[in-house]
């Protein structure tokens, strides 16, 4: 039985080594964490949202991004601080604006995909995650906004996509908690919301009764391709309390997935591979709702702002995620306050709750300058990647996973 060694045990890690569990591979998942889905994995903003497949390579995107430079409170904010690889990936990402509708289309294709693949495994693991099947509520303030998104919305639709105008009084239909002013807005009922975190806890538990092994605490350091397989060389990692980091360990594969987000940058220059993910910052707060006012006023239907560029996702009966922004400044994971206030402005100025309760959080999403995950066979034999998926990983996960398991497949037939 071929022995494949996936390399991240986040969304795209973890559901990578589900599906090659499930075709007969005997499998083992490194991470340097103590747990799944500690790093990007861990608090997003929640949606399955096939509906947000559009990528961000367009003209205007660039445009907002130099007019939000002085303002700390943008939802996009670059460091204009010069850094090679940053610079070297915005000259790569402009390259993709001439593919941006192929490269939006494809992105829907593969989130609806992925959409039913993560219903059904849910299903049929039976994993709890907080899962609300309400749809996602886009919503603009202005004509303006609004035509433009006319025609990302038919763009979307050419993808497959089911996603339908609303008037302000649909909006207030859909979600009736949700107050303010606004001019109309477009409805994407297949889309859904769910936890992440506990989603990939409970796929990686569920994927042990089909043998695979994690393998927590531990650093990968280097990676040796040869004729016989793959030697990952690892040592403790920084968490890790109870080993020494100065020993060495050995373990080999006969092949390897990269699904180690914005680590995997480094590890694919290793193996001669130029895998050009940089790290986007976002953040999100998870408000506490611990009272029966504020219970009962949070939105169930997961609702994406187009001016402010933040989602909200319920998870469950007492707790409401809301996400935002984007930061391009490195591998910093500061999390600063005047990005986390910006959401908790947010809410207060759209609800009628409590915010006194909020924990903040901030991830880096791993994203290529095409927007486009790599997926499949690096330059090298035996080496395989499901990487770069930037701020749709919970949405295409499962069908990157089934995808990059095949080629495995076919590579490495059982």
């Amino acid at each position: 039985m071929p022995h494949i060694i996936v390399i991240g045990a986040g969304i795209t890690g973890v559901t990578s080594a589900y599906e090659l569990a499930r075709l007969g591979y005997q499998v083992t998942v490194l991470d340097q964490h103590l747990y799944p889905a500690m790093e990007t994995s861990f608090a997003n903003g929640g949606q399955l949202s096939a509906c947000n497949a559009e990528v961000w390579n367009q003209k205007a995107t660039v445009l907002k991004g130099l007019k939000w430079m002085s303002q700390k409170t943008a939802p996009l904010l670059l460091n204009p601080s010069f850094d090679l690889h940053k610079y070297a990936w915005l000259i790569e990402f402009l390259g993709n604006i001439k593919h941006y509708e192929q490269n939006t289309r494809d992105t829907v294709r593969m989130a609806l995909l992925a959409r039913q693949r993560l219903f059904d495994i849910a299903e049929q693991e039976q994993i709890e995650f907080n899962l609300e099947k309400r749809g996602i509520l886009h919503f603009y303030h202005t004509q303006h906004d609004y035509d433009v998104a006319m025609r990302v919305n038919d763009l979307l639709c050419s993808g497959g996509l089911e996603r339908h105008a609303v008037s302000v009084s649909d909006i207030q239909t859909i979600e009736p908690t949700l107050t303010g002013d606004y001019y109309a807005g477009f409805y994407c009922p297949g889309d859904a919301t769910g936890d992440i975190h506990k989603f990939t806890l409970g796929l990686a538990h569920a994927s042990q009764k089909y043998g695979v092994q994690y393998i927590y605490g531990v650093q990968v350091s280097q990676l040796k391709q040869h004729a016989q397989g793959v030697d990952v060389i690892y040592h403790a990692s920084s968490e890790n309390m109870h080993a020494d980091a100065h020993v060495m360990q050995t373990i080999r594969a006969d092949a390897i997935v990269v699904c180690a987000g914005v680590n995997s940058y480094s590890l694919s220059r290793q193996l001669g591979d130029r895998v050009n993910i940089y790290p986007v910052k976002g953040y999100s707060i998870t408000v506490q709702l611990n009272d029966t006012l504020s219970q009962n006023n949070a939105p169930w239907v997961s609702l994406l702002d187009e001016s402010a560029k933040i989602v909200t996702s319920r998870l469950g009966k007492d707790r409401l995620r809301v996400a935002g922004t984007a930061e391009f400044n490195g591998y910093n994971r500061d999390i600063r306050a005047d990005r986390i206030q910006p959401l908790i402005d947010w809410v207060n100025r759209n609800f009628s709750l409590s915010t006194e309760h909020c924990i903040p959080w901030t991830g880096l999403r791993p994203m290529m300058p095409n927007m486009l995950p790599v997926v499949g066979r690096g330059k090298r034999e035996r080496i395989f990647y499901n990487t770069g998926h930037g701020h749709l990983g919970w949405t295409l996960s499962a069908a990157t996973a089934v995808m990059v398991s095949q080629e495995i497949l076919a590579e490495h037939p059982l």
